[in-house]
């Protein structure tokens, strides 16, 4: 079979400062993974190359850092035997080839200097494992041991050695095979397939932020609900997110059935990708309805109830985080705050709606309001086409009203027109219960629409009710 060559493709002059130093060094360099696969398949280039010298990785990139303008600075990580410099914003990262083997507990190798062969039986896929030669005698050159580049062209995801010890190795590969098939559109090859699902209990020894790196990644494509039906099918999902398949249980009482939670949770997520690429505000759709499983009642006259299931989501936000070990900052609270107001503009959209609904709505909302009702109208998941006309109309009013209610009232990130400190000097009070009676009351008077929110009339209706509870200027 004649070798492909990808001289023209290598035209970058880190390349060329690559080639040029490996002369030098007398050593064998490639750059492989995934900057190769993007390459044939006319995706955009990643923004990271990685290079395998067949000798030190290390040495390497302090020659290239000496051939480049500027000569970038190299970072050195000894203890893994690896380099990077950054050029023209691309991070290049050297690594010398080596041969690893596992022990059970952990998925850290036991590394051993190799061949570019041992290198490339060492990748995770096929697909990943593509060379291109960066020596003088060879430039452009497609290394390709284990016919990645047909799995290429047949979108296949398929393991350089048997999946069952490649999985063991390193159960990572279990989720990010699903991620490249979610990124990609590839499928993951039959027997793959299934020694993931052989080996998911594995994956309870990888930490929680590298799950959360991939499933980030998963949420991040244009359709999450492909990887996610994945992790479902392996027996992933069951292990990292209990909460979400406790979803996939539709039960029938009396002729009463409900819906499927957990197929209008991947819909709702779906939904909303082509309106935000904000991971968390994917990730609020994908827990909107996990406190619907635990809240699950049934009645003979209403049929199925999920009371308070917005609540007690907000609650199991954080303990999902916890658990994965997830930012417990500012991303966070978002997403327990778009899980425990999921349903409120959805209450709003089937009733009148009144001002001082929208005032409160807005109030609690604050500055994520927007983001709620890109949510709420994510999840609209009716195949009924005149009822999903009438809640996406409905939903274009309460938008409306939140503008005129905002242009007037000012509610956004309210601040009340009269300060405790102002009510403390007024009556000449030191702080006391009594302050906050009368700037709850002065809170509730603005978003009721008894009087605009502006201090003159505050003052006035804090005079009013001061007198009522016994206290003077």
């Amino acid at each position: 079979m004649a070798k492909t060559n990808y001289k023209e493709a290598l035209h970058h002059k880190i390349f060329e400062a690559v080639s040029q130093a490996s002369t030098e060094l007398q050593l064998e360099s490639y750059v492989i993974g995934g900057f190769v696969r993007d390459l044939l398949l006319q995706r955009d280039h990643k923004k990271d190359i990685d290079i395998v010298a067949v000798g030190s990785g290390i040495e390497l990139a302090v020659k290239v850092s000496e051939l480049l303008p500027k000569k970038p600075k190299v970072q050195v990580f000894k203890n893994y035997g690896t380099a990077m410099l950054r050029f023209q914003d691309i991070d290049v990262e050297f690594v010398g080839a080596r041969k690893e083997s596992y022990e059970f507990t952990s998925r850290k190798p036991v590394v051993e200097n190799g061949t570019l062969e041992d290198d490339q039986n060492r990748r995770d896929f096929t697909i990943n494992s593509l060379a291109l030669s960066l020596n003088p005698n060879n430039f452009g050159d497609l290394i390709d041991p284990f016919d990645g580049l047909a799995d290429l062209e047949s979108k296949t995801i398929k393991t350089p050695l048997n999946p069952d010890i490649t999985y063991s190795d390193d159960p990572l590969r279990m989720m990010r095979a699903i991620r490249f098939s979610a990124q990609l559109r590839f499928d993951i090859e039959a027997e793959s397939l299934a020694a993931i699902t052989r080996n998911k209990e594995r994956i309870k020894i990888i930490s929680g932020e590298r799950i959360v790196e991939e499933l980030n990644k998963i949420l991040s494509t244009d359709k999450p609900s492909t990887g996610f039906l994945l992790l479902y099918k392996t027996g992933l999902l069951e292990i990292i997110l209990p909460e979400l398949t406790a979803l996939n249980n539709v039960e029938e009482i009396e002729g009463h059935t409900h819906k499927n939670n957990f197929y209008h949770t991947l819909e709702v997520v779906d939904n909303i990708c082509p309106n935000t690429d904000d991971v968390w505000l994917r990730w609020s759709a994908l827990l909107h309805d996990i406190g619907k499983a635990p809240t699950k009642r049934f009645h003979k006259k209403q049929g199925w109830t999920f009371h308070g299931h917005e609540f007690l989501g907000g609650k199991m936000v954080k303990k999902i985080f916890e658990r994965l070990h997830m930012p417990l900052n500012h991303k966070m609270k978002f997403v327990q705050k778009m899980v425990m107001m999921s349903s409120r503009p959805i209450v709003l959209s089937e009733d009148t709606v009144t001002d001082s609904a929208v005032r409160r709505l807005v109030f609690d909302a604050g500055e994520d309001v927007e983001n709620l009702m890109t949510l709420c109208e994510a999840d609209i998941t009716t195949k009924n086409p005149n009822k999903f006309r009438k809640y996406h109309d409905n939903f274009k009013v309460v938008r409306r009203k939140i503008v005129e209610v905002e242009e007037r009232d000012h509610i956004r990130n309210f601040q009340p027109p009269i300060t405790g400190e102002e009510i403390m000097e007024i009556f000449d009070l030191k702080p006391s219960r009594e302050i906050g009676v009368l700037k709850e009351a002065i809170k509730e008077a603005i978003l009721e629409g008894e009087i605009p929110n502006e201090y003159e009339a505050a003052y006035a209706f804090m005079m009013a009710k001061a007198e009522k509870i016994g206290l003077k200027k």
